[in-house]
């Protein structure tokens, strides 16, 4: 039960965190959101293509996650044992670098959502 919470928890905000990324992708102005705010406002091209590497990498992570948590797919338990450790450092990359963004309001809106994410993706690693 622990686990398919936590599991669930884990998509929902992904699914935030990949709407924001499609948003910049496509010209919203929410560049100092993100990034260090190194790129206010609409982000260049080449940053709005990461934007979107972005959130095919969080889709995988949360199909990684729903595996894991034994919500989806369950010939894939076992890969799910080693991939989940992916999840896990990018989880843990992830609250480093909101903890210590200059940007105030990454670190208010970012770093919760971090560290949840992160939270949720060991809770599912547990047998």
């Amino acid at each position: 039960m622990k686990k398919t919470f936590a599991a669930h928890v884990f998509n929902a905000l992904v699914v935030v965190v990949i709407l924001f990324q499609i948003a910049l992708a496509f010209g919203v102005p929410w560049g100092e959101l993100t990034w260090g705010g190194k790129f206010p406002g609409v982000l260049p091209a080449h940053m709005r293509g990461v934007c979107i590497l972005s959130a095919l990498l969080l889709t995988a992570f949360a199909l990684v996650v729903s595996v894991r948590a034994g919500l989806l797919l369950p010939s894939w338990q076992q890969t799910s044992k080693k991939l989940i450790w992916f999840v896990i450092a990018y989880g843990a990359l992830g609250v480093i670098v909101n903890a210590f963004t200059p940007i105030y309001w990454e670190r208010v809106i970012w770093l919760p959502i971090a560290l949840a994410l992160f939270a949720c993706s060991l809770i599912v690693t547990k047998n």
